[in-house]
């Protein structure tokens, strides 16, 4: 996938699925799933070149990729490059100038927008430029002079342009003089629920994790490398993984959950069990997040592993005695393998 924060360097013509994407929940997957949809179809859009659709301008755009990804490239499916635009940092963190958690930091959102099929990532700069452009500009210079798109996808609370004042009402009347289509995906629900960001991180804040899953539409992830730790639970007899994710990933309640474990230096993937929080039974300073494997023993130091969330067993507590912390630690692995292993 090509990822640029240039519009100079965009690929074009595009179909563009615009908003924030933060989780690339189920909801966000409808808004991606009808663009991709519609960069399929030859295009009938006003600005396009006269005579000549954009499935026959393939030759013409591939010869000045140079050194750009082959995956990016298109293909005689796709008439324009699928493209995902949002924005960078968060408006939400430029307006407010506090730093804002991701449910999907960057390298995360990036392989599983990949993953979706989208060809390319653009990243607009959000600054005080871009704040100020008039809902008609936005459209105008960035989605049609820069981007070229062809059709646009976009949920149906999507708001754009100065103080958030153009609607999807406003975009679609706006795109619809240059002949492009806009699709306005309705509100993507779940046993009677409206799926989004917000409802999956309270859901992650209260440990409810079959509900953050079921709305995220896989399960909840911490990706990050190991780091060396106190090896306390080692001399438990519980020897521990200190696994140091992002600083921008968003971090679910505090205490003891069922996760499996991947990473390139295991065979397979393993059970475990992970604490986070500030290990109180010994009076621990800073918040870790450490990772127990069942049925794995050996030296993971400097490897990255993506932890999967699976079940939250219980809040963390403070343990009298190291003995009575130990006594807890096997019940909780006895919990999560009862609820992890595979059934025979």
């Amino acid at each position: 996938m090509w990822v640029t924060s240039s519009l100079a360097t965009a690929l074009t013509p595009t179909s563009v699925a615009l908003g924030n994407f933060d989780g690339v929940h189920r909801g966000h997957q409808q808004v991606i799933q009808s663009m991709c949809l519609a960069s399929s179809r030859p295009s009938t859009s006003s600005h396009s070149t006269a005579g000549d659709s954009n499935c026959k301008r393939v030759d013409r755009i591939e010869s000045s990729l140079g050194s750009q990804p082959e995956s990016s490239r298109l293909t005689s499916e796709h008439c324009s490059y699928p493209t995902v635009v949002t924005f960078n940092p968060h408006p939400q963190e430029f307006f407010s100038g506090q730093p804002r958690t991701l449910l999907t930091p960057a390298g995360e959102r990036e392989e599983l927008l990949a993953s979706l099929g989208i060809a390319q990532l653009v990243l607009l700069p959000f600054d005080r430029d871009l704040a100020f452009l008039s809902p008609t500009d936005f459209v105008e210079k960035i989605l049609v002079q820069q981007l070229q798109a062809q059709c646009i996808s976009v949920g149906s609370d999507f708001c754009f342009g100065y103080q958030r004042s153009g609607t999807t009402a406003d975009l679609k009347a706006i795109a619809a003089t240059y002949g492009i289509a806009v699709t306005v995906v309705p509100p993507y629900t779940c046993a009677g629920e409206r799926i989004s960001s917000s409802a999956i991180r309270q859901a992650l804040q209260r440990g409810e994790m079959q509900r953050a899953n079921q709305l995220l539409g896989r399960s909840y992830s911490l990706i990050g490398k190991v780091i060396q730790g106190q090896q306390l639970g080692r001399k438990l007899g519980f020897p521990t993984a200190n696994l140091q994710v992002p600083g921008e990933k968003f971090l679910p309640n505090q205490g003891v959950y069922g996760v499996r474990v991947q990473s390139s230096t295991l065979a397979q993937e393993q059970i475990g069990v992970m604490n986070l929080g500030y290990r109180p039974t010994v009076n621990g300073l800073s918040q870790t997040i450490e990772v127990h494997l069942l049925d794995w023993s050996g030296d993971l130091y400097g490897q990255t592993l993506t932890v999967i969330l699976e079940q939250f067993l219980r809040p963390e507590q403070k343990f009298e005695t190291l003995a009575d912390l130990k006594a807890q630690i096997s019940v909780d692995c006895a919990t999560a393998r009862s609820y992890l292993a595979p059934v025979s």
